[in-house]
């Protein structure tokens, strides 16, 4: 069986990916701080199913506890590390940037350290679309120029692309990074605008709508990241001969073996669009309060899914309204609604 390592498995994303190595027959060490910048309920039940599987153990602590989370690596012994903990959420960035020093920069410099001591196969790392910043020519392309980060969350993501750019380099240790695109779906985080809309709509409360609603995001179901990040734990980077081996649409550094792959729907959703299939799922109509663009948010994020789709010859294809309508069912399930 293949070990791996996946920190942040009581998070929405890790929760997903860890479920779905047990089912198809990996053995998974999870970490975890199970912080409380949402319901920790939420995250000890996602944990306590997980644990129903024998070949799931489970550790908690901060990946900023290098001690910790060095013993935890060693006697485990992975041969792949996926590294998705982290904090999460542009706008809390806004609030508390030092978490997102403490916990997405020195956090992931010890996870890349533990990659580096144990020499494994394949470590992947969570980014995110944030890092396109003040892009305006869509799709995002991997290839694009990533200099105009928004918020401290992006740049500390950005700054974990360039970590493990120089670790890939200098240790000959096999990197992808993947940036995601708006990630919905079942067992989701409370902060994130599907979440928000259905509980708010539900409770008859009205729902915030920014810039009015002129906004776009390209969707992706948590299922269809999952495989994605399933299928790229095999498609392991070499450090190639010279730069003219690597083929136009790959984002394989000339110097490293590291890539950066984004993962999303490629489509451009409307939000007033998801806001209406929303409501149509619920057969409620919202109470709409529309209000000006926040502070570090972007007008509009769509992937290009090209490399994905080389790579591993699949793509995110989840229709946003099946994707709500799962959402819908859960939570109307899990909190009783």
């Amino acid at each position: 069986m293949t070990r791996v390592l996946v920190t942040g498995t009581a998070g929405f994303i890790g929760f997903h990916l860890a479920r779905r190595l047990l089912a198809e027959g990996f053995e998974v060490q999870g970490y975890d701080a199970l912080t409380d910048y949402y319901d920790v309920t939420l995250k000890e039940k996602r944990h306590e199913m997980l644990l129903e599987n024998p070949r799931f153990s489970a550790t908690v602590g901060k990946l900023e506890d290098e001690e910790l989370l060095w013993s935890v690596a060693e006697a485990f012994q992975p041969e792949i590390i996926v590294h998705l903990a982290g904090q999460a959420g542009v706008r809390y960035s806004l609030e508390n940037p030092r978490a997102y020093l403490d916990s997405n920069v020195i956090g992931t410099f010890n996870v890349m350290e533990a990659a580096r001591k144990l020499k494994v196969r394949h470590l992947l790392m969570a980014s995110t679309s944030s890092v396109y910043g003040a892009n305006e020519e869509m799709p995002f392309a991997e290839m694009d120029r990533t200099e105009t980060q928004l918020t401290i969350y992006a740049a500390t993501k950005k700054a974990n692309e360039n970590m493990g750019h120089a670790y890939a380099h200098l240790h000959d240790l096999p990197t992808t990074m993947f940036r995601f695109f708006t990630v919905y779906g079942t067992w989701g985080r409370p902060d994130l605008a599907l979440f928000k809309f259905v509980d708010a709509i539900l409770d008859g409360r009205p729902i915030d709508i920014y810039n009015h609603g002129d906004m776009f995001r390209d969707f992706t179901f948590v299922d269809d990241l999952v495989r994605g990040i399933m299928l790229l734990m095999e498609a392991v980077p070499q450090r190639p001969a010279s730069k003219d081996d690597i083929p136009e649409w790959d984002s394989l550094s000339p110097v490293a073996p590291f890539r950066v792959v984004n993962i999303g729907n490629s489509q451009k959703v409307r939000l007033l669009d998801f806001i209406d299939a929303i409501e149509a799922e619920l057969g409620i109509e919202a109470k709409r309060n529309y209000m000006p663009m926040q502070t570090g948010d972007v007008p509009a994020t769509w992937a290009n899914a090209e490399l994905l789709r080389n790579l591993t010859g699949y793509q995110p294809r989840t229709d946003v309204r099946d994707g709500i309508a799962q959402f819908v069912a859960w939570f109307r399930d899990y909190y009783g609604r």
